[in-house]
């Protein structure tokens, strides 16, 4: 469940809480610190459960899969994140991971900043207490909602992780074309755009890649792509 805060009127007809509940979460927001956070870091670990609520004032989140092993930097400074599975792009003003605070559970994807960008921080406990007060009902109307959007959020997780190959195999086929040798891909775009279009990271990418090698579906490892098997990838891909 999310409420979209108007930055310029800060109006609550966009809001699906009353008049006077708008105003008091309003002034929680106001009143919790203003943190400003620099592009590629993490603000909300996948497994760890919420102390606290963010909510994105400015900048753009992506919430996803990290990779296991941040990518070394070209020069001084942290290391690079990636997302292995991309979920999700959030642009504020927005919750970050609400269910995850509400439900008090761990938190069941990555977050890292795409810009850098503001975000209010504020306790859980006051935030709990803030929506435990609009009544018994509500509340429980919103903690049913959280549950469904957190099952979904993991089922669609899920699926992401296991239709990576099936993606891949589709867009090999879409991007054939007929040589004196048989079917092949010529791989015009940089793996990382690539990626960007099949909503996977790069190095899952070229790991899949891979994996169509050693399996013997592919072949070839430079910009030009040989479909060996191309009934074995249409049964992949479940065209």
């Amino acid at each position: 469940m999310t409420w979209r805060k108007v930055q310029s009127a800060r109006s609550c007809h966009s809001c699906a809480m009353p008049t006077s509940s708008c105003h008091d979460l309003e002034q929680l927001l106001q009143a919790s610190p203003l943190r400003t956070v620099g592009a590629n870091a993490v603000l909300v670990h996948k497994g760890q459960l919420p102390q606290e609520a963010l909510f994105l004032e400015h900048g753009t989140l992506v919430a996803g899969v990290l990779t296991a092993n941040p990518s070394a930097p070209t020069g001084p400074g942290p290391a690079l994140h990636e997302m292995d599975q991309q979920w999700m792009t959030l642009v504020g003003p927005d919750w970050v991971d609400l269910s995850s605070v509400v439900l008090g559970l761990p938190a069941c994807v990555d977050v890292i900043a795409q810009t850098s960008v503001q975000v209010r921080v504020i306790a859980r406990s006051a935030l709990l207490q803030l929506l435990q007060s609009q009544g018994q009902v509500a509340y429980a109307v919103l903690h049913q909602v959280a549950r469904t959007h957190r099952k979904q959020t993991e089922q669609a997780l899920s699926r992401l992780v296991k239709d990576a190959e099936a993606r891949c195999a589709e867009w090999l086929l879409q991007h054939a074309r007929e040589t004196a040798q048989g079917s092949a891909v010529e791989l015009q775009q940089r793996k990382r755009q690539i990626a960007a279009q099949l909503g996977i990271a790069p190095e899952t990418f070229s790991r899949v890649l891979r994996h169509l090698r050693d399996q013997h579906l592919i072949a070839g490892s430079g910009r030009l792509v040989e479909l060996v098997d191309v009934g074995g990838l249409r049964l992949l891909a479940g065209v």
